[in-house]
């Protein structure tokens, strides 16, 4: 039998319930509403059978704009307006966050990160509902998905006409690639009537079979404004969509149904243009490399087939039968005296040497050499150590030089006078504009390093 303490019990259910809930969307009335001075807000939330305890951080509410009536969303980062949304018991609200164990009082608790009123819920639930139900069905998979020409000739775009989008597009695309013809299928991008609109143009380019690749395109809203791009209409034409298609639809951090059926999305309409074309100066570039590498490559072919023929023209007249007979004899005789020369030499050589050693030998180890050599020896003994002993002195004076140097130069020794380094997104942070609100920030210290989050009034 295994006995848990209180502790271990605790984390291993706190461990299971954050691992299982990492995020979620809850929907229920509020009660038991706390706001204290520390600006966090407590309450509940509850149905007709449970009730849950909320925990709704200052750091993780809306901030307030610039303007009256504008507020930062904290999940996606983008300035919205209208007026904020004001808790109070007994109003319908959906919760976004992650589930939470609190061992103090051994509770289970939601951490909100975003709280909407019932309206906009709804809308975020129907996005996960269709979000699931077209992952079932395998719209998502990776496998299915085409991988978009690079720079195509024929482009096939769906968009509004008037709309902002297109420009974005065309522009870019103007200075991009080997030169393209657009088409545009008009279509309506927001209300009621967008999905079958976007659902028939893709249909259409799609049975044309003119264009290399489709491109969807729509400029940055809200999530009503954006909606027609989550519809299960237009989710359906992108799946059955025989030509590879790239999805540019709102900002960098909207993310529809179509960009996730599509088989490439684009962060925006810009975007869009410059994943299907390279830059034409790069082009200009890519091109120059490719002909010097053929003339290269040709110049070498020539000159390798110049000296194989030549030395093909030499072998011919130097191979006959009787000029090898001729230069064999040749050769023989003139090896058969180089010998003979050089072993005359070689015995002339050795008498020589003989000689000169023996000479060596006597002047080498005669009584005045010896006593000679003993005396160099000792003058050199004794330069030798004075020479060590002053190079020992210079480099230990020179050691501790470069130890005060280091010293010095140490980028750690700022830290214990109280400084920090303080790394972002690009790097070391060196002004406050290297780092905008809602930027995780890493700081070193002394002893160790910690994160943070940048908030709009410290950058004042």
């Amino acid at each position: 039998m295994h006995i848990f303490s209180v502790r271990t019990l605790t984390q291993a259910i706190k461990d299971v319930l954050e691992g299982e809930f990492p995020f979620v969307w809850v929907r229920g009335q509020v009660s038991n509403l706390s706001k204290p001075p520390s600006g966090h807000v407590y309450f509940s939330l509850k149905d007709e059978e449970a009730t849950l305890n909320v925990v709704w951080f200052k750091g993780a509410q809306p901030k307030a704009g610039k303007d009256d009536g504008e507020r930062v969303n904290p999940l996606t980062g983008e300035v919205e307006s209208g007026a904020p949304l004001t808790l109070a018991d007994g109003l319908e609200v959906l919760v976004a966050g992650r589930m939470n164990v609190y061992p103090p009082r051994g509770a289970y608790q939601l951490v909100a990160e975003l709280v909407q009123g019932q309206c906009m819920g709804e809308l975020a639930v129907a996005f996960e509902a269709m979000k699931a139900k077209l992952a079932a069905k395998g719209y998502f998979d990776p496998e299915r998905k085409m991988t978009p020409p690079r720079n195509p000739r024929r482009v096939a775009v769906i968009t509004a006409p008037q709309g902002a989008a297109l420009q974005d597009f065309l522009r870019v695309a103007g200075d991009r690639g080997y030169g393209a013809v657009v088409r545009l299928y008009p279509s309506l991008v927001q209300g009621d009537s967008a999905p079958a609109q976007i659902a028939a143009a893709l249909a259409r380019a799609d049975r044309d079979g003119w264009a290399e690749v489709v491109v969807l395109i729509r400029g940055g809203g809200s999530l009503e404004d954006l909606w027609a791009f989550n519809t299960e209409p237009v989710a359906e034409a992108l799946f059955r969509c025989r030509l590879p298609v790239v999805c540019g639809v709102g900002h960098e951090v909207d993310t529809t149904i179509a960009d996730l059926v599509a088989d490439l999305r684009a962060a925006t309409p810009s975007h869009a243009a410059q994943v299907l074309w390279a830059e034409r100066a790069v082009l200009r570039q890519q091109a120059d490399e490719i002909f010097l590498a053929l003339a290269r490559g040709m110049g070498r072919f020539l000159d390798e087939r110049e000296g194989a023929l030549n030395r093909l023209a030499q072998g011919l007249v130097w191979n006959s039968p009787a000029r090898r007979i001729e230069r064999g004899g040749f050769e023989l005789e003139r090896l058969a005296d180089r010998l003979r020369q050089a072993a005359l030499r070689m015995a002339g050589e050795r008498r020589e040497a003989l000689s000169r050693l023996d000479e060596r030998l006597r002047r080498a180890f005669g009584p005045a050499r010896i006593m000679s050599l003993q005396s160099e020896l000792d003058r050199t003994r004794s330069a030798l150590a004075q020479s060590a002993s002053a190079l020992v002195g210079r480099r230990r004076d020179a050691l501790r030089d470069l130890e005060g140097r280091l010293a010095a130069l140490d980028p750690a020794a700022p830290l214990a006078r109280g400084y920090a380094l303080v790394r972002g997104r690009d790097g070391f942070v060196r002004s406050r504009l290297d780092v905008r609100p809602g930027d995780t920030i890493r700081v070193q210290v002394s002893d160790g390093e910690f994160g943070a989050e940048v908030l709009p009034e410290e950058l004042s």
